[in-house]
């Protein structure tokens, strides 16, 4: 009888400790925190890492915030950085592009993802690359594109531009190098393209100036237009690439809060888009946009 006793306590002594076991991938699922706007978030398999919103400094090439003045910016960015955005988005032909370095002057730079990008390619490419080092108080840029493509055949145009980009990160200067398209042929042939690391594209349902088949940046687009560009973002994210999605809110034409809420929703459900950039104003407008993600992402899980 005591032996019988003994096997059956020791049953129990398994029994429970293999429910509790069983019950530890459920509990570490619950105790896990929510999803954020503000997650550092892996950029694809380049290896960096970004906040999932960042804050884009050109909206209409820059005059919506280079209009707020200089002082105002910079209070803008403390702000954003003190809410969590880290991924600061910029370009040479920005009107902002000068006031960088200031704006982040005393941020902790190994927390900050400084992205920017050169469009057509002066003679010395380099020199304007390090430029911008210096312009940004620091030693490298950690994404740095080639801004707006719209032909098919940019990868061959612009042959010499990707050749002083991969020089740069030879010499660490940048980090990441990539292009932002305006075109649907465009956006086919970044996908295709095994240079590329990091695509800026352009996504919302609404399919507001979005790309099209034309090789223009401005087209007349629609909903039509977002599976198609749906089906390039998957293509890029499959190989690997880092995806940020930007005219989330059209241009800043989604003036209507449902529009602005059925395109961060759209955004967040898409698992192949790993960050956006919103061209912010004011504080209330990274509010805003902060609640926003941050209900869409608690509500999809």
């Amino acid at each position: 009888m005591q032996h019988q006793a003994i096997n059956r306590r020791r049953f129990m002594q398994i029994s429970t400790a293999a429910a509790s076991t069983a019950l530890l991938p459920s509990l570490t699922r619950a105790a896990a925190p929510p999803r954020t706007a503000t997650d550092v978030v892996p950029l694809g398999k380049t290896g960096l890492t970004i906040s999932r919103l960042g804050l884009g400094a050109g909206s209409n090439s820059g005059n919506v915030q280079f209009g707020l003045g200089q002082e105002a910016f910079n209070k803008l960015i403390r702000y954003a950085y003190d809410r969590g955005i880290t991924y600061i988005d910029c370009a040479k032909s920005y009107r902002t592009f000068e006031w960088i370095g200031g704006a982040i002057k005393g941020l902790p730079r190994e927390k900050l993802f400084l992205q920017s990008k050169i469009g057509r390619a002066p003679e010395d490419l380099l020199a304007e690359i390090d430029r911008h080092r210096k312009v940004f108080n620091t030693d490298y840029i950690d994404s740095l594109l080639i801004h707006c493509m719209v032909q098919a055949g940019w990868t061959d145009d612009f042959k010499r531009s990707m050749d002083a980009y991969d020089e740069a990160k030879s010499r660490k200067w940048i980090r990441s190098k990539g292009v932002s398209c305006h075109s649907l042929p465009a956006l086919q042939a970044a996908a295709a393209s095994d240079w590329t690391e990091v695509h800026l594209v352009r996504i919302n349902p609404q399919g507001h100036v979005m790309d099209t088949a034309e090789q223009t940046w401005n087209a007349t687009s629609d909903a039509s237009h977002v599976e198609p560009v749906m089906a390039e973002i998957k293509k890029m994210h499959a190989k690997g690439h880092g995806v940020i999605g930007m005219k989330i809110i059209g241009n800043g034409d989604f003036t209507s809060p449902e529009d602005r809420e059925k395109s961060i929703r759209f955004a967040m459900s898409q698992p192949e888009i790993h960050a956006v950039v919103i061209g912010f104003k004011s504080p209330a407008e990274i509010d805003e946009a902060i609640e926003r993600i941050n209900r869409a992402l608690a509500e999809t899980g």
